[in-house]
């Protein structure tokens, strides 16, 4: 018998790679998946918790994964999943972006440390697409044309330390 293979089995650099490789093209999903990566707080206690599936090798690309995003609350709820005040703000956040979920927002920054607001700034930078942009230069005819690539809005601070 084949088994799937779980999250909880593989290295989190897998885990952390199928996540971005599910992601991809989604700015919602890369900024939120990004967001947890760089926080260094939550992947790993989302994989071990079984929060994270694997979906398999998609197309021949290697494994891709998703966060049960509906499952956060009750983990967090009864002890599954536990953070800082700080660390459950940034987990809110990276739900919301990717999943819905409805936060307030005033609450929310209110209960960032610095390094987690650069983080939230950072993700709803991406979700918004500011790593994308172009600036704009015109010919002497005035026609414009797309130039270098603009820096992110907010870009995105180096990894905590696990």
């Amino acid at each position: 018998m084949i088994f799937e293979p779980r999250a909880a089995d593989l290295d989190p650099v897998d885990v952390e790679n199928a996540l971005l490789r599910a992601a991809l093209g989604d700015y919602c999903d890369e900024a939120a998946i990004l967001l947890l990566i760089t926080s260094g707080h939550w992947l790993p206690q989302l994989q071990h918790a079984g929060l994270i599936t694997i979906d398999g090798d998609v197309e021949g690309e290697g494994l891709w994964a998703h966060i049960n995003w509906p499952d956060l609350d009750e983990a967090v709820r009864i002890g599954t999943i536990i953070g800082r005040s700080s660390d459950h703000q940034v987990l809110r956040a990276a739900a919301s972006i990717a999943d819905g979920h409805p936060v307030d927002l005033g609450d929310l920054a209110a209960g960032l440390d610095r390094h987690a607001l650069t983080l939230v700034l950072a993700a709803i930078a991406h979700a918004a697409g500011s790593h994308e942009p172009r600036s704009i230069t015109h010919a002497p005819d005035g026609v414009p044309h797309p130039s270098d690539r603009l820096p992110p809005l907010v870009p995105w601070p180096q990894p905590s330390p696990r």
